[in-house]
């Protein structure tokens, strides 16, 4: 008789990682490595609170999309399975209200923990410019400050003091101040 095979899986799938039980922890899949974080922190929640309210209330004035929060489930294929802090889905796609038709996000905003920092600055980054988001903000809200990543960039662009979003369509850009965004609670 064989042991059993105890060890997980060397590549993982969506479908792997939504078989998974919701013991709340956090599971995404890119590239077949498995990403598992914990809840995150009350200062991340503050400064993620705080940027769907600025967003939210840009996009009620200017509709180009929908500002959703995980838990969520977006997924290009078959070895990918994300859920951003914070993203903005085109608004023909939200529309639907599936996860399933959620796949052109116009923003993309993680905030980082100390669990989550590798990947939300190296294997999310590199597969939310390979899905062609326009823009993505990683979000140190210990440091305050904030570094933008486009598709095509090499480096990511450090913001200086105001986050500045201009979807296509919108008659006018989006901005919040980063004082505005980090301040004291």
């Amino acid at each position: 008789m064989g042991m059993p095979d105890l060890l997980p899986p060397p590549y993982w799938t969506a479908a792997m990682v939504r078989a998974l039980p919701d013991d709340g922890q956090r599971y995404e899949v890119v590239h077949g490595e498995l990403l598992v974080t914990p809840a995150p922190r009350p200062w991340h929640q503050v400064v993620l609170q705080r940027l769907l309210l600025a967003i939210g209330t840009y996009l009620e004035r200017t509709p180009v999309g929908l500002v959703l929060l995980s838990p969520a489930d977006i997924s290009w294929d078959a070895q990918t399975l994300v859920q951003p802090d914070l993203f903005v889905a085109a608004l023909p796609e939200a529309r639907a209200l599936e996860w399933a038709s959620i796949r052109s996000l116009l923003l993309v905003a993680e905030v980082l923990s100390p669990a989550t920092a590798r990947h939300d600055r190296f294997t999310k980054r590199r597969r939310y410019q390979e899905a062609g988001v326009p823009l993505y903000w990683i979000v140190d809200a210990d440091a305050r400050v904030v570094e933008q990543w486009t598709p095509d960039a090499a480096v990511p662009e450090p913001v200086a003091d105001t986050l500045y979003w201009a979807p296509a369509g919108a008659a006018h850009p989006f901005i919040l101040s980063l004082a505005q965004l980090f301040r004291p609670v």
